[in-house]
């Protein structure tokens, strides 16, 4: 089950479709979806749960806390819809694209990928893709 949830002014664009696209890419990597929450909200929300969890002083786009059991995929994603925005405008993106893009991020890290070197950086961008091509079909 996935829910979305909203600590701004904000609204996610077809909750239905991007559930089905999350959960297809979960069973794309033979896992299986258990309750994933997304909590879209701003850089002082997301920043507060940075100190206090991580002890990182820093902003974010993106904070994951897993739960993931085997391969039960869950777990609470923290989005920060302003720091999605600026990262759209640096990477010359669209808003869409880069916040699916940290939608799926999060999971992918439920399923094992990282992203600390060089190599892992690359291994996650390249699933992320694959996954946005998933999503650009449904």
């Amino acid at each position: 089950m996935i829910t979305f949830n909203y600590e701004i002014e904000f609204q996610l664009n077809n909750e239905e479709n991007t559930s089905e696209w999350i959960q297809q890419c979960i069973e794309k990597e033979g896992f299986e979806l258990g309750e994933i929450n997304y909590i879209f909200c701003d850089d002082a929300y997301l920043h507060k749960l940075n100190m206090e969890f991580l002890q990182h002083d820093t902003l974010t786009d993106i904070i994951s806390f897993d739960y993931t059991l085997g391969k039960l995929v869950g777990g609470d994603i923290f989005i920060s819809v302003e720091r999605v925005k600026e990262n759209a405008k640096e990477f010359h993106t669209s808003f869409e694209n880069e916040l699916h893009r940290v939608i799926i991020h999060g999971v992918l890290h439920y399923m094992k990928y990282r992203d600390k070197t060089d190599e892992e950086k690359q291994i996650m961008r390249s699933k992320e893709n694959e996954f946005l091509k998933i999503l650009n079909n449904i």
